[in-house]
């Protein structure tokens, strides 16, 4: 999803977040329908429809074939009902889920480089021989692994799903100057320096949000 893409996608989340509060929809409430909110919002039908798929992947709506997307209960669970405080509730959502997603990445790289077993996993191995060979890696990749292999499924799931919201700066792939703290990142947790690991991860990512700022 480009800048101007995911700038839509969470126009649209806030435009529903209000509409639900304007119109007093309840848990159980019928939404309008997608050709309704493309025509009130006057946007594509394909963004207004991954708008609908994630709000539904997080568990804030549901879709009733033949009947249409309803407003789910999702007090009643508490992982959602922690991520919808920011998506339904809170205009302020960009920066809050940023700093979520990155503090499930730092806590993944942790448990990673603490582990004899995880440490020593050829995977990381393998990410270092294709950076040496191909010079780059999709950016990724690198992130997916470590939060996988840190067997959090609970992690794992709130990653993705902050991802959906977030403007991270994963997509593509990696370029010489982020190789060098990728390097330094992987090295270090195939040597199970956790502090050095932590540390080259924040230069890598501090790299990728300049350059975001600066497109």
């Amino acid at each position: 999803m480009d800048k101007q893409s995911t700038k839509m996608y969470l126009q649209i989340v806030r435009e529903l977040r209000l509409l639900i509060q304007s119109e007093n929809i309840k848990p159980g409430g019928k939404l309008p329908s997608e050709r309704e909110l493309v025509e009130r919002l006057k946007v594509g039908r394909s963004t207004v429809r991954e708008a609908l798929r994630s709000l539904e992947l997080l568990g804030l709506i549901e879709t009733k074939r033949g009947e249409g997307t309803f407003l789910t209960d999702y007090r009643n669970h508490k992982l959602v009902e922690i991520l919808s405080t920011f998506i339904l509730q809170d205009t302020k959502t960009i920066n809050d889920v940023h700093l979520t997603r990155q503090t499930l990445e730092k806590e993944a790289i942790r448990i990673v480089s603490a582990s004899p077993h995880l440490m020593d996993l050829p995977v990381w191995e393998s990410l270092l021989i294709k950076l040496d060979e191909e010079g780059t890696v999709q950016r990724e990749d690198i992130i997916r692994e470590i939060l996988i292999v840190s067997n959090n499924r609970l992690s794992l799931k709130m990653w993705f799903l902050l991802k959906q919201y977030g403007e991270e700066p994963y997509q593509g792939f990696t370029n010489e100057d982020e190789n060098t703290y990728l390097i330094q990142l992987l090295q270090a947790i195939k040597d199970g320096e956790i502090e050095q690991a932590v540390e080259a991860y924040n230069a890598w990512t501090n790299l990728l949000t300049k350059g975001r700022e600066n497109v």
